[in-house]
């Protein structure tokens, strides 16, 4: 399989699955999903060309097993951003920038978040860098457990199985073996799209002024109140 040129050769999808295989894919993913460092490492484009050298043979793993367990990873991985931010709490936003931190990673997943509620947690699984810090958010917002961990398994399953499966059926079909080099920077693009969606919604609502990210009644929601609190805010009980 051709390198695709974005970005280093040593995180192209097939470099690290041709290097460190599935186990690789797992901590990736795990990472990905919900730690910190994780948020540079490929993500969609990672899944898509599992399902891709499954479906070739070149990853010598079977489908049924290579799906779950990249679900797996993703579920896990999350549940670990959630407990970091609510274990963390409201200190996080309170933490300078640093190579690894970025206050505007933490931002974008609040806003996220706070416009979407709980249905977040899913749809934050298929926009890279937001999926890896809104389980953070959660955490620090204090979301009930039960209901995070609810939408984590819908989302995790969704975006971990289902981007690989894709892969899989798309693999064998004969156009996207001949192209598989245009296929991924297709799906790499395509994946940033929601991103590209997320940064103009926000560059509006900023020039729309303050009244526009209030929700009706001027009332907060618990994670706008921790970031603009400094630390107060109401413990949601499990």
């Amino acid at each position: 399989m051709t390198n695709i040129a974005l970005g280093p050769s040593w995180l192209s999808p097939d470099h690290l699955i041709n290097t460190y295989g599935l186990w690789g894919v797992l901590l990736i993913v795990f990472a990905e999903s919900g730690l910190l460092i994780g948020f540079f490492l490929p993500g969609d484009s990672l899944l898509f060309t599992t399902g891709l050298l499954v479906a070739g043979g070149t990853l010598d793993k079977p489908l049924w097993a290579v799906a779950p367990l990249i679900a797996v990873a993703s579920v896990l991985g999350q549940q670990v951003g959630y407990l970091f931010g609510r274990k963390v709490g409201p200190s996080l936003f309170r933490r300078p920038d640093s190579r690894l931190f970025k206050m505007e990673n933490i931002e974008k997943a609040h806003e996220f978040f706070d416009r979407h509620g709980s249905k977040a947690i899913v749809m934050a699984c298929f926009v890279p860098i937001v999926r890896t810090f809104t389980p953070i958010v959660a955490g620090v917002s204090r979301m009930n457990y039960r209901t995070f961990a609810t939408f984590n398994v819908i989302g995790g399953t969704l975006w971990g199985a289902g981007v690989t499966l894709l892969g899989y059926w798309l693999g064998q079909i004969a156009f996207v073996k001949d192209n598989i080099e245009a296929i991924l920077v297709l799906v790499v693009l395509v994946s940033v799209v929601p991103l590209g969606i997320e940064y103009l919604r926000s560059r509006r609502r900023a020039k729309a002024g303050p009244a526009a990210h209030e929700p009706e009644g001027g009332e907060t929601s618990e994670a706008t109140a921790v970031s603009r609190g400094g630390g107060r805010h109401r413990a949601q009980k499990n």
